[in-house]
């Protein structure tokens, strides 16, 4: 069968580091070729290639019978190669029809003038939105949709691009599962137009459900490559970790009595824009207290008006008892509370730190005063927290002066968690604390998050991943249009249960 594209022993090298070596890939027309492997695998690299961002050291690309020893940006585009990055990079000044054609803007000539044509782009643009099911006006401005309504615009750019070999990286990542089914069936649409899908997720339910054959990539190096209908999601763990995964991975569990001290209290928040109204809940000593619900209902944005992220209209919270008033995130952090961020492109860390100056910057701000105007800069404590924090959380670095925007998600990740661990606040907020993150990284996360509250603080977790919610929390609170519509112990607490309490009409 002849192959959309062959890759050929495939090796990528930067100083001190051998990022691929020597892989080989190849995608069928009409097939999903899910690509898996832990954080830092290589799969991003092997995927950059096609896309022109990476030059390999060594290695040809075979794409309609022309060898490439690399391929540039423009070749990739003229090779309609299309990539829709975890990390979204849509423009939120534009409009999403901007978006969908920026670089290709349709022109008409009027009374001798060249004008851009918003009727035809945005008529064009609203045909691959109703594909996927995106119920905004083309001229809408990006900076108005949501994270997953960012997500459905990268997909219908690639649509609009009419690609033939379309890389998806975590494209669920911030979809509802109602919107997760609807990119399937247009992955499905494609597939019968005989498109190559090249498909990255760490959710490995999703590659018996929409992928054919699937490649593992460890520590840069090429593993196997099986057909998905010959697998069970439970032989993919070993190939990509390289060990068994077992257990809930949540550490020692302590008994959370009624009688343990209440850490972390809210009473009657509303969230001035409405978007969270009259959350009350409260977090005892030793207590994982969960957060579940569809996308989009309320969750995030309840825990934005807690750490003072966003305005809120009323309520009050308590901190060991003690009224707190937070005005903004320092005085948030100032009082004990750190956040652990969803988009942690946008929001998580410093694009222009690096490793050791990103972990260090939230004990400064505790440390500082006048607003975090003065204190003291101290490199080399601030280097020996980072060091401490990267063994901590296993973090693949080349060292703390690495670059953090250079890590992989999943490092990246680690890297946020942990310069809220160095700040020792009584209580965490996690949201979506895995998103994009490997099996083994997240075994790790959740055994921290336990030992963290075993030792006494309060501990929020947000998340849309309802097994990671089952696995991790002593209680779930669902959120349903910006209220809480139930309340699972660990005992009771099921998928079918949260499902409902988000979805069930009163």
């Amino acid at each position: 069968m002849e192959y959309l594209v062959e890759m050929k022993n495939m090796t990528m090298k930067f100083p001190g580091v051998v990022a691929l070596n020597k892989v080989s890939f190849n995608l069928r027309p009409g097939e999903v070729h899910v690509l898996l492997g832990e954080n830092g695998a290589g799969k991003s690299t092997l995927v950059k290639m096609l896309s022109g961002i990476n030059k390999p050291t060594e290695g040809e690309i075979v794409i309609g019978g022309k060898t490439y020893s690399s391929l540039t940006p423009k070749e990739s585009a003229e090779n309609k190669i299309a990539i829709i990055y975890q990390e979204l990079s849509v423009v939120d000044e534009l409009t999403i029809a901007e978006n969908l054609y920026v670089g290709k803007l349709p022109y008409k000539k009027l009374a001798g003038l060249k004008l851009v044509d918003y009727k035809y782009m945005n008529g064009e643009a609203k045909k691959y939105m109703d594909e996927i099911g995106l119920k905004k006006s083309p001229s809408t401005l990006v900076q108005d949709i949501s994270i997953s309504e960012k997500q459905q615009v990268e997909i219908a750019k690639a649509l609009a691009a009419k690609a033939r070999i379309i890389i998806m990286d975590e494209p669920t990542s911030s979809l509802s599962i109602e919107e997760t089914e609807e990119l399937f069936r247009i992955i499905r649409r494609l597939k019968e137009n005989g498109i190559g899908i090249i498909y990255i997720s760490h959710k490995l339910k999703e590659i018996k459900e929409i992928g054919d054959r699937v490649t593992v990539l460890k520590d840069g190096g090429y593993v196997d490559t099986k057909d998905v209908e010959d697998l069970e999601v439970e032989d993919l763990i070993p190939m990509m970790v390289g060990r068994k995964i077992t257990g809930d991975h949540l550490g020692d569990r302590e008994q959370i009595e009624k009688d343990n001290e209440v850490i972390f209290k809210v009473e009657n928040l509303t969230r001035r824009d409405k978007t969270a109204r009259n959350i009350s809940f409260e977090v005892r000593k030793g207590e994982i207290l969960g957060f579940g619900g569809l996308i989009g209902a309320g969750r995030s944005e309840c825990m934005e008006g807690i750490f003072g992220a966003k305005p809120i209209s009323s309520g009050k919270i308590y901190l060991r008892g003690r009224e707190i008033k937070i005005k903004n995130t320092y005085s948030a952090l100032k009082q004990g509370i750190a956040m652990v961020t969803e988009n942690r492109r946008e929001t998580g860390f410093f694009q222009n730190f690096n490793i050791w100056k990103e972990t260090s910057v939230t004990t400064n701000l505790k440390k500082s005063k006048a607003g975090g105007l003065t204190g003291l800069l101290n490199e080399k404590a601030e280097r020996e927290i980072a060091e401490e924090e990267v063994r901590t959380l296993n973090t693949k670095c080349s060292g703390v002066d690495q670059m953090t925007v250079n890590l992989s998600g999943g490092n990246q990740q680690k890297v946020i968690i942990g310069k809220w661990l160095a700040v020792d606040s009584d209580v965490f907020i996690f949201d979506e604390p895995t998103k994009g993150i490997d099996v083994g990284a997240k075994a790790e996360i959740y055994n921290i998050m336990r030992e963290m509250a075993n030792a006494g603080k309060a501990i929020i977790v947000v998340s849309s991943e309802m097994p990671e919610l089952l696995k991790t929390c002593d209680r779930i609170i669902v959120f349903r249009n910006g209220e809480i519509s139930g309340i699972l112990n660990s005992e009771e607490a099921t998928e079918e249960k949260i499902m409902f309490a988000a979805v069930a009409v009163d």
